[in-house]
This record gives structure tokens, C-alpha cells and sequence, in this order.
């Protein structure tokens, strides 16, 4: 795997926009660039400041810590355009430069019995699908990419908590695929009815889901049955500008209408130790990205469900129209 940090493309958007101060914002894995990505943009005489807070997705866009250290710019590596937000930002997808062929032919033994298939991939890739949309079809494969829909980015872009574009073409294909890694074939999943696969290049894994979402399909359901039982509900709001998923004060009165007490709490970011400060609840829902409860459910000591799990709960959706449309 060679990461390319298309510095070219970060140097000359850097001397068009002429910023005084920016805030660079990586990803978990490569923050260990700081040092070299450092070096490139002070030779531009431009200052340079590294965000130490996570970077999960696009959705985390540091707007408060860009304008309490006095910046001008965000230069956000490793994801594609999220949403508007009211500051310059500037995104570096950064691009996965690898020899696909190997994966994709041992793709072809799990995709035999299918011949109209949807492909999706992190941004990573972006730059080779053209190439893997030929090589399915030369081997006798229709392809359709998922939809631009949402907070994807562009055709066939998949992100964590985005699948509608995927849902879009289901009546129209045999399986899906998806060219990435676990987080996002899982909540393909999860959205769809037809079987996805993943093509996991780092892991060198052909992976059907369905185990998988047989398994979060369980938790998910332990995890409504005790929301229903909870006298005490905390809901959880985050204050990042890209994840926020459903109304708290609305969801605080339904609670409430059914006997229970409701606070509302919020966090920069959630982890297990916070929650656990607040012992004595008996049940979270989560407004911020809805994978967190999903994905972390080991994680945490008490149920953490979604804004669409807790309606479930509450019996204002059934569990068969939440599987149906997806859980995220």
C-alpha cells in the first residue's frame, strides 16, 4: 500500500488561497505524516497547525479549534466533501496506489452466481474505478455504481453513514460490492436486503456480510428491548457540525410521553469513559453518527441506540420497517 497525499494538488491550492495559518486535520492512521506534510507547507511560508482531536470522516470538521487557534484554512486529508460549513476547508482525499487485479480476481469465484452487480468504494480508490468497472466487465459482469446520494461525494462514493444511493439501484442489481474495508461493507450491510460483498485490500479478503449483519442485527435488537425497559434515558447530542442525526427536544418528549425520564448531554466527541461517568442512566440514545452505536456496541456497559432504533422502542416504527429501510 502507498499512500499518495497528492501534495501537488496541496501546493498549489495553497499558494492560490495565500493563507497565513491553517489546520491540518488527518485521520487516525496517518498522522504520523505531520512531520513531512509540516515541512511542505511552511516552505510555502504559510504556518501550520495539526489537529490532535479524531478525524473519522468528513463529518469531523474542526471549525471551533480553526478559529480559537486564529487559522484561516482546514486542510482535511483522507476524505471527501461532507457538508457546507462557514469556513474555508480544503479537502485532500489522499489516494490508495495498489495492484487491485490479485483482489479482483479472486472476487470472481464469490460473484459467480451474480451478473448484475453495484459497486462502491471509499474515496480512496476513486482514481481506479474506471479500471475496475473494466475488468467486471470483461468478465462477463454488468456494473452499476451506487448512486450519488446524500453526503456521497460522487457516483459509487460510499461514507459510514450514507446509503441511500445504494438502496437506490437494489431493485436493479444481484449483489453489491464494496472496494474498502469492514466500516463500510458493514453498513452497506446493514442498508440493503441483497448480499455485499467486500473487497478488503488490506486485510487480502473476500468477505461475504452476511454473518456479520446477522450478529449486529441481534445486538441491535437486545439493545431496543432495553431502551424499552429504561426508566432513565440520556440522549446524546454531538456538537461536530456533520453529525447530527435526529431532534432531541422531540425525541425528549416522546420519552417522556411514555413515562421516563429524559436529559439531554452533550459531547465534542463520545467514548465509554463519559458515558460511564453517567452510571445511573439506564439507556443512551445517540444523535451524533449513527455507527457509533452500532459499531462500538461491546464497548459500552449500557444500551447505546439510534435516533430510528429508539422509535422502534417506543413503538413508532415496527422492527420489520427498520430492517426493511435500512438501520442507517
Amino acid at each position: 500500500m502507498v499512500l499518495n497525499f497528492e501534495k501537488e494538488k496541496l501546493i498549489s491550492e495553497l499558494k492560490q488561497r495565500t493563507p497565513k495559518r491553517v489546520l491540518v486535520q488527518l485521520p487516525e492512521g496517518i498522522k504520523t505524516q505531520a512531520p513531512e506534510l509540516q515541512k511542505d507547507i511552511e516552505d510555502l511560508g504559510i504556518e501550520v497547525i495539526f489537529s490532535g482531536e479524531t478525524a473519522w470522516g468528513g463529518c469531523c470538521i474542526a471549525l471551533q479549534e480553526a478559529k480559537d487557534a486564529g487559522c484561516d484554512l482546514i486542510v482535511h486529508f483522507g476524505h471527501a466533501p461532507f457538508i457546507n460549513v462557514d469556513f474555508p476547508v480544503l479537502y485532500i482525499e489522499v489516494r490508495d496506489e495498489l495492484d487491485l487485479t490479485p483482489f479482483l480476481e479472486r472476487s470472481l469465484e464469490a460473484l459467480k452466481p451474480y451478473n448484475k452487480i453495484s459497486l462502491s468504494y471509499s474515496v480512496q480508490h476513486k482514481h481506479d474505478i474506471p479500471a475496475v468497472i473494466e475488468f467486471y466487465k470483461q468478465n462477463g459482469k454488468e456494473v452499476l455504481l451506487s448512486q450519488k446520494q446524500g453526503y456521497a461525494a460522487y457516483e459509487g462514493h460510499v461514507v459510514g453513514c450514507e446509503y441511500r444511493g445504494l438502496r437506490a439501484i437494489e431493485p436493479e442489481v444481484d449483489a453489491f460490492v464494496v472496494l474498502g474495508n469492514n466500516f463500510h461493507s458493514m453498513g452497506a450491510a446493514l442498508a440493503v436486503n441483497k448480499p455485499v460483498f467486500l473487497i478488503d485490500v488490506y486485510n487480502a479478503e473476500i468477505t461475504e456480510m452476511k454473518g456479520v449483519k446477522e450478529k449486529i442485527m441481534r445486538e441491535r435488537a437486545i439493545s431496543i428491548d432495553k431502551l424499552k425497559d429504561a426508566r432513565v434515558v440520556g440522549i446524546i447530542q454531538e456538537l461536530k457540525p456533520g453529525q447530527k442525526f435526529g431532534p432531541a427536544k422531540l425525541l425528549k418528549e416522546k420519552l417522556e410521553a411514555v413515562g421516563k425520564q429524559a436529559l439531554i448531554i452533550t459531547m465534542n466527541e463520545m467514548t465509554p469513559d463519559k458515558i460511564h461517568n453517567f452510571y445511573n442512566i439506564d439507556a443512551f440514545v445517540e444523535l451524533a453518527c449513527p455507527r457509533i452505536a452500532i459499531d462500538d456496541f461491546s464497548k459500552y456497559e449500557k444500551p447505546i441506540l439510534t435516533y430510528k432504533e429508539a422509535l422502534v422502542a417506543l413503538g413508532e416504527k415496527s422492527w420489520d420497517e427498520l430492517v426493511e429501510g435500512g438501520f442507517l
